[in-house]
């Protein structure tokens, strides 16, 4: 009996037999890096590149002025930009790759915020499914101005998305990108349910780890690429890239909901298994934990199942073993982005591993 680990694409299967764990990994090496990166924070590099993002994606959010007061309350420039940081990247190193110059063309830039819109119109519906009265250490939009408004509010943000999209002008573009949404909302659906089988379990949280987070972060990566390059397998590289690094960002942060406070992430801890859902931690404390599984059956619904799943997830291996799982998500992205020519940006996109590995909120 064992656990397969499936790439949703069917390219690679971990194997993880029960009663026997994952072993220690080094920690990921950045082979050879081009010039002096390791001396440069990846932000830095797009930081002329992200300058003004908030403020120009809120002149996108035309609208009266309780809607964008709405619209603009998470664009106030105290996000993290990860998904846009990463587009430029790869945007700039695909640049380079196709014998262009590193600057970023104004169509990739549009990606950009695109992505970082698409991303903070799912936290504000998110909010509403979830009932969360937190996000990003303040009080969330449906807390202050109500369900209703909130879901609009979410609407417009996606529907100016999608008027941006359009305005590029690529139809290779749009149809990657227009996907994303469809993960999103066939994300959430995977996440209101389970499966009873433990190996389709971890398939089904792999799967809707991609749609809910990798997808968008793939998709973009993948859409900087087209505009520059007609190489089908430089799209890959991209998509790949963005792909591995996005499931590992989750990983991460499935794992702090464990191991960090509340004031570190801006939102409660425990949170997850408080909605019912039962992360890669969880399901891998299922190996040395048994009575774990009616518990995730139940969705953590009886009194007491939350403290006590709480208690043996920590007990258990299962936060080193999603952090190792995380680890060799990070080395596939390592191996993808190492096809392309060496640039400082590809190599910051390299570093930025390392940084998803490390962050502590």
């Amino acid at each position: 009996m064992f656990y397969l680990f499936v790439n949703i694409f069917g390219e690679k299967i971990y194997k993880i037999y029960r009663n026997r764990f994952l072993y220690p990994t080094p920690r990921i090496c950045c082979c050879r890096i081009h010039s002096d990166t390791k001396l440069k924070d990846p932000f830095s590099l797009v930081q002329k590149d992200l300058q003004n993002l908030y403020e120009d994606i809120k002149k996108l959010l035309v609208s009266k002025a309780e809607l964008k007061a709405l619209c603009d309350y998470y664009f106030d420039g105290k996000g993290k930009a990860f998904r846009p940081m990463i587009v430029v990247l790869m945007a700039r190193a695909c640049n380079i790759h196709s014998n262009r110059q590193g600057d970023l063309l104004p169509a990739q830039r549009s990606i950009a915020m695109i992505s970082e819109m698409i991303h903070t119109a799912s936290l504000v519906h998110d909010d509403v499914i979830d009932g969360s009265d937190t996000r990003r250490g303040k009080t969330t939009i449906n807390e202050v101005w109500g369900e209703r408004k909130a879901i609009l509010a979410g609407d417009f943000i996606l529907s100016a998305a999608s008027m941006a999209l359009a305005r590029i002008g690529n139809n290779a573009v749009v149809s990657v990108l227009s996907q994303v949404v469809e993960d999103l909302v066939r994300g959430e659906f995977m996440q209101l349910g389970s499966k009873e089988n433990e190996n389709e379990r971890f398939k089904h949280y792999l799967e809707k780890t991609f749609k809910k987070t990798a997808s968008l972060i793939a998709n973009s990566c993948k859409a900087v690429s087209i505009l520059v390059n007609s190489d089908p397998e430089v799209h890959e590289i991209a998509y790949q890239y963005g792909r591995n690094v996005g499931i590992a960002f989750q990983l991460v942060d499935d794992v702090l909901d464990f191991t960090s406070c509340a004031n570190h992430l801006g939102k409660p801890s425990a949170a997850d298994l408080k909605l019912g859902l039962a992360t890669g931690p969880v399901l891998f404390a299922c190996q040395q934990f048994p009575e774990l599984h009616a518990m995730i059956m139940r969705r953590f619904g009886s009194d007491g199942d939350v403290d006590r799943a709480w208690r043996y997830v920590l007990q258990s291996d299962g936060v080193e073993q999603t952090n190792y799982l995380a680890q060799r998500y990070c080395q596939e992205a390592i191996r993808q982005i190492s096809r392309l020519r060496p640039s400082t940006e590809r190599d910051a996109l390299i570093r930025l591993t390392e940084l998803v590995l490390s962050r502590d909120k």
